[in-house]
């Protein structure tokens, strides 16, 4: 079966050291593409060379993070627009609004979010949503967009069965990952309620291992362990989770 990492930061220092027995190993485990989140401009170089070592397999998207979102963030957007214009990404991302770690620079995020939303209808791509501490703040700066046509994943999604809803609403699918698997995750409470076609599956390796490697070094291979999880709420076998999400993410690619 073909499955779809739709985030993960394998470009991470982490990795650095068995970078292809990590990737044999989820292609062994049936992950047919990895799909890259940009941070800023520092990561990009490595991001690339990755993408461009396994043009098929590993696939970039270009955008700011909105944890790296600083007074000086139209010079990170004005890199991601050079970048548009001489190499081919699957989406903008991640992108988003982040209230968790520092509320600093909030007002740079929301316009940036903006402005990266206004590169993602120009270049006809979808955005991958990060959303911490944040998810209707979110929602009002996608509302206040208000295209139809702007569509793409809240990524690493553990909200609440309302959120899921709105967002699914809005036209968007939601990432699910390790925390699925987190006994007090929240999760078991919402995904069992949300149709499959409007999921799709990440690890945001290396962070947010599944159980039992919770606490270590996440990787696309544990996917099987998340599709698992949402097969046991959806009462069916973990092919139909597999098939349909794979479905789901290629949508997204047209």
């Amino acid at each position: 079966m073909n499955i779809i990492e739709t985030h993960a930061h394998i470009y991470d220092e982490g990795f650095n050291e068995d970078m292809e027995q990590m990737l044999a190993r989820a292609f062994d485990a049936g992950v047919e593409q990895i799909w890259m989140p940009n941070c800023n401009h520092e990561t990009i170089d490595s991001m690339m060379a990755l993408a461009k070592a396994y043009p098929e397999k590993c696939l970039p998207m270009i955008g700011l993070h909105p944890c790296y979102v600083k007074e000086d963030f139209e010079k990170e957007i004005q890199i991601i627009e050079d970048y548009l214009a001489k190499d081919k990404f699957i989406a903008i991302g991640e992108i988003g609004l982040d209230l968790y770690w520092d509320k600093t620079f909030f007002a740079q995020q929301q316009e940036a979010f903006l402005q990266q939303c206004a590169l993602a209808k120009k270049h006809n791509l979808w955005i991958d949503i990060h959303s911490r501490n944040a998810f209707w703040e979110t929602v009002a700066l996608i509302e206040k967009n208000a295209d139809p046509n702007l569509k793409g994943i809240f990524h690493c999604f553990t909200g609440t069965l309302e959120e899921a809803q709105k967002a699914v609403e809005l036209g968007f699918l939601l990432g699910i990952g390790g925390v699925a698997t987190f006994k007090n995750g929240g999760l078991d409470q919402v995904i069992p309620h949300i149709s499959l076609d409007k999921l799709v599956l990440e690890t945001d390796a290396p962070y947010l291992a599944p159980v039992p490697y919770r606490g270590k070094r996440n990787e696309p291979s544990y996917l099987p362990l998340v599709a698992q999880k949402i097969a046991d709420w959806h009462q069916c076998d973990v092919s139909v989770v597999l098939e349909k999400t794979t479905q789901n993410a290629k949508a997204l690619l047209g």
